[in-house]
């Protein structure tokens, strides 16, 4: 087990945690409108939002899992999330630009004009439902990490994390969501760049390194993550990136379409780049400590953190490893209190004003998180159910998310085709995952698993394509959908000049709140430097460095804005 923290990893936490919560508070005067709140005014840097992407696709169960793979067996860890940089290009490439194309607030907008509103009832319902537990399981293995490190009551750990995020999500909408987002990816790659220059050190170098690992380490499969299944799993990424509501949100809150393909490919290079730095700490551990078994070797990441980061440092990490969740969580929340207001709510009383739908917006992110909140705190008398959740999310990923995306290249399936392929898939998972085994006895291997979960929903969706184009139907919502797709895009075009300096002053201020937040990461950081015995430079210039890129944001900041009065 870790033993406590010590008091300055205790401080430093507790630092990090009231500058990221002021960070999200600072925009609550800003989302005076619903596009403000769920949209960002469609005003967000690609830099940002591509950030935020990527700190919304990772969870602190990268490190535990994918660290646990990485100790076990080696680089075949990283190949697996290497596929997530090939689906960020795909998606970035194809999928990104033709959603920003739609011009919709959310993807159940989307989904009502054009497969109609029974469908969207549907999705919406499925997509909550999911999202809710989905949420809670984000919440479970965090708390779980905070209980571990600091020895607080586990359920207070539940609560204190959930009310943490509600708070500021709540506050400020989209904006609190991508900005803190950023600062987040800061905290943890400052915790980053510290670990493994002194992991390495540990055991004498790279080379060092590299010559003392067995040969097993350094194949790009394994027996128990063949090809196949690392082929399958980077498909489900780019379905799961491509579709998922949260992270279409990301590529829809840029100016352009160009600015969305961005976002892809910035993605795609963050997570070109980051496995081999998250993985190399397990990897050392190895070294140091063969012994661990399937279960223990979960906590190689940490435990590594633990054996070479000095005092203070060790909370930077696992703060890292709280936000890297909590950003995951958070935009979950938006999202769904997106859809609440703008697809159930507003549907309901068209004529709301925009002060009512914000208030709208604010409590259901508030009564969302709340339920998230007591799932999270019942998961823990279900046993072993982060299992089940992590198989939930493969089981629904593709049905949920495929045919939605498929109607965005086909102007043939319908609201029937598309709903038939989405509950047929459901179900035949849900029996082959949990009635089959009890029945018969039949289990899918991993691989077959994520093979069949994304095959089932391609082949019935091609048949559908096949048949239409057979008899030479289109679906016959879709000039309409055309129609109101065109009228987005010219509303978009033709932004009132007042909204458009709403947007910009929205952005520089976020600019802003980035840069001071990332000058007081780096200040926190260099102190703490100063304080800790041994490693006194490396830490200190770490901390110089952000507080250097923090002066120099704010400084363009204010050079951009001379020169445009």
């Amino acid at each position: 087990t870790l033993t406590i923290m010590s008091l300055l990893d205790f401080i430093m936490v507790a630092l990090l945690t009231i500058g990221v919560l002021s960070a999200g508070m600072a925009f609550a005067k800003q989302g005076k409108n619903m596009t403000s709140f769920f949209a960002a005014g469609g005003a967000v840097p690609w830099q940002t939002s591509g950030l935020s992407l990527f700190m919304s696709f990772f969870s602190a169960g990268t490190f535990v899992v994918w660290g646990s793979v990485a100790y076990l067996h080696g680089w075949v860890a990283i190949s697996i999330q290497w596929t997530m940089a090939l689906a960020g290009l795909l998606v970035g490439t194809c999928i990104a630009p033709r959603w920003h194309r739609t011009g919709s607030l959310t993807v159940a907008e989307y989904i009502d004009k054009r497969l109609g509103v029974h469908v969207q009832k549907t999705y919406t319902f499925l997509f909550l439902f999911i999202s809710l537990f989905l949420t809670a399981s984000f919440l479970y293995p965090v708390a779980k990490i905070v209980e571990v490190s600091t020895g607080l009551d586990l359920n207070l750990c539940i609560i204190l994390l959930g009310a943490f995020c509600i708070l500021y999500v709540s506050a400020g909408g989209l904006w609190a969501v991508v900005s803190t987002d950023v600062l987040q990816f800061i905290i943890l790659m400052a915790a980053i760049i510290i670990v493994v220059p002194l992991s390495l050190e540990r055991v004498d170098g790279l080379h060092a390194l590299l010559s003392q690992l067995p040969d097993r380490y350094f194949q790009l499969t394994a027996n128990e993550y063949p090809l196949l299944f690392i082929l399958a799993f980077g498909l489900y990424n780019a379905i799961f990136l491509g579709g998922n509501w949260a992270y279409v949100q990301r590529f829809t809150c840029v100016r352009t379409t160009t600015d969305a393909k961005r976002v892809g490919w910035f993605f795609a290079a963050l997570y070109f780049v980051s496995p081999i730095l998250w993985m190399l700490p397990p990897m050392v551990y190895y070294l140091l400590n063969p012994s661990l078994g399937v279960m223990e070797s979960e906590g190689a990441y940490l435990m590594m953190c633990k054996e070479v980061l000095p005092k203070g440092i060790l909370g930077l990490m696992i703060g890292g490893m709280i936000f890297a969740t909590t950003s995951a969580m958070n935009s979950k929340l938006n999202i769904a209190s997106g859809v609440v207001t703008n697809d159930l709510y507003k549907r309901l009383y068209p004529h709301s004003s925009q002060r009512r739908l914000i208030l709208v917006a604010r409590l259901s992110t508030v009564a969302f998180g709340v339920i998230s909140i007591l799932i999270a705190l019942l998961i823990q008398h279900m046993g072993g159910v982060v299992n089940v959740v992590i198989s939930l999310a493969a089981l629904t990923g593709v049905p949920l998310y495929l045919p939605v995306i498929w109607t965005l290249f086909s102007r043939r399936q319908t609201g029937t085709t598309i709903l038939a392929t989405t509950i047929t898939t459901l179900v035949v998972n849900a029996l082959f995952k949990f009635a089959m085994p009890a029945l018969t006895g039949f289990t899918f291997s991993r691989t077959g698993e994520m093979v069949f979960g994304c095959a089932l929903p391609i082949i019935m969706l091609a048949a559908f394509e096949i048949y239409f184009i057979l008899t030479g139907k289109t679906s016959n919502r879709y000039a309409e959908y055309a129609a109101w797709e065109q009228a987005n895009n010219a509303k978009r075009n033709t932004l009132t000049a007042q909204a458009q300096a709403e947007a910009k002053s929205e952005n520089t201020y976020s600019k802003r709140i980035i840069s001071l937040g990332i000058f007081f990461i780096g200040l926190a950081i260099a102190l703490l430097g100063l304080l800790s015995e041994g490693h006194t430079m490396l830490v200190t210039g770490t901390g110089a460095c952000f507080m250097l890129i923090g002066v120099a944001l704010t400084w363009s900041i204010k050079r951009n804005n001379e020169n445009k009065n």
